[in-house]
């Protein structure tokens, strides 16, 4: 388990290894880490499918032409930011 996960990170991981199909553990994402290019290796398509999830999930929009897409989808902590700001 990744300790430098919070527990709403852990929910968004989880959230992300489902959507994607990935094969790997959710508690292994570095927080931290890069989803997209060299760190889990993201893509484009990747980002619908997560953004998708999380419409689906929490309700938010995350639109494929928000300039503020690079931050939002920078890691799995700027993501789950995010996302808790437009849930409050």
């Amino acid at each position: 388990m990744n300790s430098e996960q919070t527990d709403f990170e852990r929910e968004i991981a989880q959230l992300l290894v489902s959507s994607l199909n990935l094969a790997l553990d959710p508690d292994s994402i570095d927080p931290k880490a890069p989803l997209f290019r060299e760190g889990l290796g993201l893509d484009s398509i990747d980002m619908l499918e997560i953004a998708l999830a999380i419409s689906q999930h929490y309700g938010i929009q995350l639109r494929s032409d928000d300039p503020e897409n690079a931050t939002i989808f920078a890691s799995l902590r700027a993501l789950s930011a995010a996302i808790a700001a437009r849930k409050a």
